[in-house]
């Protein structure tokens, strides 16, 4: 009896070995041929994976979806895969022979590299699935590839593929109107009681922002959001963290009109009194055919703000090649930027700016912030009305973001060390040892640029801000 219990159990261990060895072999007989094009072999890759099963609007539920609790966990897996990515604009772009958003191409690389897509209780379910070493190797390829054609920025060697990239100043600017807009970007006439300019929020000698939790506008009124940096936000694929303007000259036609901002009536109103000014109506006159109006004005503050580029921060000199830019710590906290992938939404040129992602991803930030929820905070849903969008917003970049304090859209953190501790927690469900913080924290202050050949500063004290009124040390 022994003997027979004995040779069973080796039958059965040889048949788990004989399964396991068929399973690997299916695996690789799952990868797409090398002989397809790059976007159509990693379309097939995660086609193949599932990747569509959780992550579109609209997925085919399997068979399992109707079981009572299997059933349960499946569809709440769909729901979470959908909140956190919808694939479906980059499978487009693989087919459709379109170029894809940079963000998700560092999204699908990073899953791959780390396998951690899909998850076991999927690919155990639907054998072959499962991201093997070829598969994870050809979407790396791929992705490393995509950087060096897209930036175009000549990174050589082992930084050509890096998720961020340098920042490569365009030269083509229009000097003149660049100046008239660096006039109407400072002028208060702008604001309906002469008092509030452009400036007033983004000065430009403290980082492009006010260091106030929310700005002031005329007669003090307090707006509900904190206020990016102007700074680089010519990189931003839209304006604003609702997204609502889509070009700098947008971005420019609303704080004029803005009731807590700057409160004129209409551009009829601004460009009365701005047609007092001689000088304004001659240079006016000589750049635009038109004269003054509302677009020739936001045309001209939208050229001066493509002047707003910080290039040659100390991590750009690194790209490019410089291997003593960085110290050791901060190469460490670079890579933990991109291990806890940071890299994958504050990617590219601005660190930042690509594209919409959800403020608390893997925790329950708004309900944990101890503040009563506000419109603001409701961020891409305000423009949409899409469930999906609630509480998403445009991701902020990351260039100079020691001078731009507070943080988040809410300015609820003070300081970087906040900040990333809390970003790490609430997007990656991830508790930063301390070191950890301080190597990143290290890696994030070598992003300060320089503006006209001299490195941005901020003339404000660092950690002095203002928070409804009252200063905070």
């Amino acid at each position: 009896m022994k003997k027979l219990l004995k040779t069973l159990l080796l039958v059965a261990l040889a048949l788990v070995v004989v399964l396991f060895v068929i399973y690997r072999v299916l695996l690789s007989l799952s990868a797409p041929s090398q002989e397809l094009a790059p976007d159509a072999r990693v379309a097939a890759i995660l086609e193949n994976s599932g990747c569509l099963s959780c992550h579109t609007a609209n997925p085919e539920l399997p068979f399992y979806a109707d079981v009572p609790v299997a059933g349960k966990l499946v569809k709440e897996d769909i729901e979470a895969g959908y909140r956190a990515f919808d694939i479906t604009p980059l499978m487009e772009a693989l087919k459709g022979g379109t170029t894809p958003n940079v963000v998700d191409v560092a999204k699908v690389e990073k899953v791959a590299l780390d396998k951690s897509m899909p998850e076991a209780k999927y690919y155990l379910m639907h054998w072959g699935s499962q991201m093997t070493d070829a598969k994870a190797s050809a979407i790396a390829e791929w992705a490393q590839n995509f950087r060096v054609a897209y930036y175009n920025d000549g990174l050589e060697g082992e930084r050509a593929g890096e998720p961020i990239r340098p920042i490569i100043p365009s030269q083509n600017v229009d000097e003149r109107k660049a100046e008239l807009g660096f006039a109407l970007f400072h002028d208060p006439r702008l604001s309906v009681d002469n008092t509030v300019s452009c400036a007033s929020c983004h000065a430009l000698d403290m980082g492009g922002v006010d260091n106030h939790q929310y700005s002031h506008g005329v007669e003090e009124r307090l707006g509900g959001v904190n206020a990016p940096t102007v700074y680089n936000a010519v990189y931003n694929f839209v304006q604003f963290w609702d997204g609502r303007a889509k070009t700098l000259a947008e971005q420019a036609a609303g704080p004029p009109l803005n009731p807590v901002e700057m409160a004129s009536e209409s551009f009829d109103e601004i460009i009365a009194k701005l047609q007092q000014d001689e000088n304004y109506v001659k240079l006016f006159a000589e750049l635009y055919p038109e004269g003054i109006t509302e677009a020739t004005i936001t045309n001209a503050i939208e050229e001066f703000e493509r002047t707003l580029v910080t290039p040659n921060s100390q991590f750009d000199k690194w790209l490019l090649g410089d291997d003593n830019a960085l110290t050791a710590q901060e190469l460490r906290g670079y890579e933990l930027f991109k291990e806890y992938s940071c890299a994958t939404c504050h990617t590219g040129v601005n660190l930042g700016g690509e594209s919409y992602e959800l403020m608390g991803l893997r925790r329950h930030y708004f309900e944990e912030r101890g503040l009563e929820l506000t419109e603001e905070d409701n961020g891409r849903y305000k423009q949409t009305q899409d469930e999906r969008d609630r509480h998403r917003f445009k991701v902020p970049g990351l260039r100079n973001v020691e001078l731009t304090w507070p943080y988040y859209h809410d300015g609820s953190r003070l300081t970087m060390d906040d900040a990333v501790r809390d970003m790490a927690l609430y997007q990656c469900d991830v508790e930063l040892a301390e070191g950890e913080v301080q190597d990143i924290v290290a890696f994030l202050r070598t992003l300060t640029g320089e503006y006209k050949g001299e490195k941005l500063s901020n003339k404000n004290e660092y950690g002095v801000i203002v928070v409804d009124d009252h200063d905070h040390e």
